[in-house]
């Protein structure tokens, strides 16, 4: 039985190649003098443009009076609450001046509201 295992091994061996140890390397070319080499930016013509580099790089630290501090949803929330605001004072404007209607309820009966 022995035999037999020893057998199947040697011979999938060979059906499926010896394997070298180490890794496994691309072959050699069989003509690299045909080939011409790359052409180079240089030599295209083509323009390289510069690497775009990080802020976190620079020699310079940032200025922070010109950096934004404040998240642009929290931004867009505080619009939205002042153009509510904006809407308010001028519907009340407007039915004070059409109709005489005084939505304000900051002064009640010339008193300040608790």
């Amino acid at each position: 039985m022995t035999d037999l295992i020893r057998a199947l091994v040697l011979w999938a061996r060979l059906v499926f190649g010896s394997r070298r140890s180490g890794r496994h390397r691309a072959r050699t070319a069989l003509r690299t003098a045909d080939r011409s080499p790359c052409p180079t930016p240089a030599t295209s013509g083509a323009v390289r443009l510069p690497r775009p580099r990080s802020p976190y790089g620079l020699d310079e630290p940032l200025n922070g009076d010109e950096t934004a501090l404040v998240r642009p949803y929290l931004l867009a929330y505080y619009q939205r609450q002042e153009r509510a605001r904006q809407r308010q004072r001028r519907l009340a404007l407007v039915l004070a001046a059409d109709f005489g209607i005084d939505l304000d309820t900051r002064d009640l009966h010339g008193l300040g509201a608790a």
